[in-house]
């Protein structure tokens, strides 16, 4: 808990002008001064800051408060955390009392995080023997030399206890680096976090050391591995680079949003250092206000070009109305990812692609409607509840008409029709980010269970499977959280499985199987009987882990047959017109498809 001497310290220690002016230009007029408020838009000034009281008022939108209330408004901060910020900012040690907040004190976490990523960096740059000199191959064959590698603190974590050794010898506690997910313990000894991988620090607003992405350097799963939610830590709190990006933000005005974090170090060296990424499987609400206090123009979300960037670009519609900021998008040609596009193609094609940046939503309506064929009655019907998914997080924004009038122009409908559909589709509840508390959902409407007889033996198989990890989830979720990003890209049979999956790995890390399952129940009202599971007895022979391979390779295979065949009858639709990019485009990501359906297949059970 925090005391009340160490609030007033950090009180007379933050000066409000230099706190407020690194995000707003203030005009002195008389003994207080002014400018726009940065939490409307105003082309007036009528945000106002008194600094002989230290408080300040906007009278556009009446918002008022603090030092204090600022940093929680401006940084979506609970008011310990938001003293916690400033504490930082200004260099003082908070005497925390012990008692609601337990564990090592926050400081040390930071001292700790930061010699470890000083280890990990003198690994990468001198470390001998094959896995230092992999790291550096990997970062090498991504354009980064040895400065980019300084400059950023990229590192190598080697494992085998050493990092949990050398930092013992520094005089940190077990306890200290269990806290900051440096170490894990088993049979009552400790072991790195973090092995075989190269790694990536992560800093928070003022650049000090609070987490850890890894990545492996072989086909190993999981690929990224991130540091859990810590008591310096919150994945949907922070972004990657966003220490280095703020300042660029404000001189441009405007925020890119890639995926990965080599994609955001290219960037940044080619000098669009506005860029930053989310440390999640998406975008989250807090990031996008976290932005908001530094671009004031738009957000561009940078995609790859692939099936998974165009599934980020339809999750982020759902903080189109959280922001006063232009969402727009681009997604790159050829499956190419960021980092790739900047080393084929230059930074010049790079800003092009930029300034040509589209709507976000025009973007999402075209990407789906490129399934259906407009000219057949029954095809558009299905168009409509398709973009109508699309709508569902915005069934409550004062956006929806202008949509839903889009949609009914396009379909040649009507706008009553387009709102009627969003408003019976059931809430598909994403959460903010795997591992992140869902928000409370809105009524759902009563669903009835699908009609297993209509559907073809794969479709029941799909579902089956789909309910099996469902199940299996419910009973032992912290063994399915890890494979998030995986079933992010998976096109589900039945939509009420993939709310339920989403909503039960929103759940925090530890939950118990009873809250996870009421989770469900919240979000789909008959999630308790889906989650029956009992269905493919080969599973009764495996344990958890093989179990967990074994249901994820079924959803994947069926999942990727299923886009197969919606890719078909896209073709068939374009049979008539020349080979264009669309045509190529379909085609590529088919014998993607094609040759992920044969790995899987050949290594699966024959009973598939």
């Amino acid at each position: 808990m925090i005391t009340d001497e160490d609030k007033e310290r950090v009180r007379q220690a933050t000066d409000v002008l230099a706190l407020v002016g690194e995000t707003v230009e203030l005009r002195q007029r008389g003994n207080s001064f002014w400018g726009c408020c940065p939490f409307h838009q105003e082309k007036s000034p009528s945000f106002h800051v008194d600094p002989q009281t230290g408080l300040w008022k906007c009278f556009g939108c009446g918002e008022s408060g603090d030092i204090f209330g600022y940093v929680m408004k401006r940084e979506s901060l609970e008011f310990p955390d938001a003293i916690r910020y400033l504490a930082d900012r200004a260099g003082i040690e908070l005497q925390e009392k012990r008692g609601a907040r337990r564990g090592p004190r926050r400081n040390r976490l930071i001292e700790a995080l930061s010699a470890a990523e000083t280890y990990y960096n003198t690994m990468l740059l001198r470390g001998r023997g094959d896995g230092p000199a992999a790291g550096r191959k990997y970062l090498g064959g991504r354009g980064f030399g040895a400065a980019v590698c300084r400059s950023w603190k990229l590192g190598y974590a080697p494992g085998g206890g050493k990092l949990v050794s050398t930092l013992r010898g520094q005089g940190f506690t077990a306890e200290e680096l269990l806290a900051a997910d440096l170490a894990v313990q088993r049979n009552g000894r400790l072991y790195d976090r973090f092995y075989e991988r190269v790694m990536f620090p992560i800093h928070d607003r003022q650049g000090q050391t609070i987490a850890f992405g890894g990545r492996v350097l072989d086909d190993a799963k999981p690929k990224y591995l991130n540091t859990k939610e810590t008591p310096v830590f919150h994945k949907s709190k922070h972004l990657f680079a966003f220490d280095r990006a703020k300042d660029a933000m404000a001189a441009t005005g405007e925020a890119i949003v890639c995926e990965g974090y080599t994609d955001v170090i290219a960037m940044h060296e080619a000098g669009l250092t506005q860029t930053v990424a989310a440390l999640g499987t998406s975008f989250s609400v807090d990031h996008v206000r976290a932005i908001s206090g530094f671009a004031k123009r738009r957000i561009i979300c940078l995609f790859d070009g692939d099936a998974a960037g165009q599934k980020a670009a339809e999750r982020a519609v759902q903080f189109m109305d959280k922001t006063q900021l232009e969402m727009v998008c681009v997604v790159l040609p050829d499956n190419q990812d960021p980092a790739e596009y900047l080393a084929d193609h230059g930074v010049e094609a790079m800003r092009e692609r930029l300034a040509e940046a589209r709507p976000l939503m025009d973007f999402v309506f075209e990407r789906r409607l490129a399934s259906f064929d407009l000219s057949v009655p029954g095809q558009r019907v299905a168009a409509l509840d398709s973009l109508a998914e699309v709508l569902v997080p915005l069934r409550e924004s004062i956006l929806l008409d202008g949509y839903a009038a889009q949609i009914a122009q396009m379909l040649g409908t009507s706008t009553d029709e387009v709102r009627r559909r969003i408003k019976d589709r059931p809430v598909r509840n994403r959460p903010q980010e795997v591992g992140q508390q869902a928000p409370a959902p809105a009524s759902v409407p009563a669903t009835h269970d699908i009609d297993f007889a209509v559907l073809s033996s794969d479709e029941r198989f799909q579902v089956t499977a789909e309910r099996e990890l469902l199940a299996l989830m419910a009973t032992a979720p912290d063994a399915l959280r890890p494979h998030g990003e995986r079933m992010a890209t998976f096109t589900w049979a039945d939509p009420r499985n993939e709310t339920i999956a989403w909503a039960m790995l929103a759940t925090p890390e530890g939950t118990s199987p009873a809250d996870v399952v009421q989770a469900a129940s919240a979000v789909v009202p008959e999630a308790p009987r889906i989650l029956a599971g009992g269905r493919i007895a080969l599973l009764e022979s495996m344990d958890i882990d093989h179990k967990v391979a074994f249901l994820l390779d079924v959803v994947e295979l069926a999942s990727c047959k299923r886009e197969v065949q919606q890719i078909r009858g896209r073709l068939r639709t374009l049979s008539s017109a020349p080979v264009g990019d669309d045509s190529k485009e379909l085609f590529r990501r088919a014998t993607t498809l094609q040759k992920r359906i044969g790995e899987l297949t050949e290594q699966l059970p024959s009973v598939v």
